[in-house]
């Protein structure tokens, strides 16, 4: 029975104070209060867990039996010696209780073994591929060397190539600042000395220097005051035409037009000019000279 019904059954008989009680404590009062019925007592009106009269006491007082009886009954539900009649009753209940509750058992207990076939299985497969792990072992620590050997070789290769990469930039950047050549290109591109970057130098004063590349120009420009321009009347649609330089008090026209410089460039690019110039005289005097040059016409 539950403790519920324990209960149930005990305030029919009139037994008062059963909340208090445990499962144990309520099974003895209801087989006490069953043997008193069987030897024709009369249910009292108002008794205790004990089947005894209850009297009024202080709230105090109750708290302190209560607490007594609970202490008292702990101690009778764990001795071994428990009245004969009351111990087959209980056990008959325990049995009842124990075939209610071994049924679910058993069902989990069917489940558990299912659930526990696969986790078996994959513990056998496991065990199954585990020599060839350990066969697969000795390999891997005889190829352990060779690697550790390979490494050195690995940082050796790589200073190299970080020393090679400056060398494939700066081939990269003379590729692109090289001068076009075409059939109109004249002799001079291949006697002029080629200009990369910033960082060229012209070999002696009075050198005939050649390049394309944006940054040289914009220098060579900034140092005699030119700003990028056209010749007006050679325009092509919306684009510049002939492209030049307005060098304050060198040769000054009306017909040159100045631009700007993603124009001067942007044409400059499609083209495929080469600038030729010089940085100084043979004197030693700065030089003004420039031509752009097309090498697939004559005029750039």
């Amino acid at each position: 029975m539950k403790v519920d019904d324990i209960r149930s059954q005990l305030r029919r008989r009139g037994v008062s104070g059963t909340s208090a009680l445990r499962k144990p404590e309520l099974v003895k009062t209801l087989a006490r209060t069953m043997r008193s019925e069987g030897r024709g007592g009369a249910a009292r009106r108002s008794t205790g867990p004990a089947g005894r009269p209850a009297a009024k006491k202080t709230t105090a007082a109750k708290k302190t039996a209560a607490a007594k009886k609970t202490t008292a009954a702990r101690r009778k539900a764990t001795s071994p010696a428990k009245s004969a009649p009351a111990a087959r009753a209980t056990g008959a209940r325990a049995k009842a209780t124990g075939t209610r509750r071994a049924a679910p058992a058993r069902a989990k207990a069917t489940a558990s073994r299912a659930k526990a076939a696969p986790a078996r299985k994959a513990s056998s497969a496991r065990a199954t591929t585990s020599p060839s792990r350990a066969k697969a072992a000795p390999s891997r620590a005889k190829a352990a060397p060779s690697r550790a050997k390979a490494a050195p070789s690995r940082a050796k290769a790589a200073p190299s190539r970080a020393k090679a990469a400056p060398a494939r930039k700066a081939a990269s950047a003379r590729a692109q600042a090289a001068p076009t050549l075409g059939p109109a290109s004249s002799r001079s591109i291949g006697s002029s000395q080629l200009i990369t970057s910033l960082a060229d130098r012209p070999e002696r004063p009075g050198r005939s220097l050649v390049t394309r590349n944006h940054e040289v120009i914009q220098r060579w420009a900034r140092a005699r005051g030119a700003k990028p321009a056209t010749i007006a009347g050679t325009e092509r649609g919306d684009r510049p035409g002939v492209l030049t330089f307005n060098i304050p008090g060198y040769r000054e026209s009306g017909r040159i037009r100045e631009v700007t410089w993603d124009d001067w460039f942007r044409t400059f690019d499609s083209r495929r000019l080469n600038l030729i110039y010089q940085e100084q005289m043979r004197d030693g005097r700065q030089s003004n000279f420039f031509r752009t040059e097309n090498p697939n016409r004559e005029d750039g």
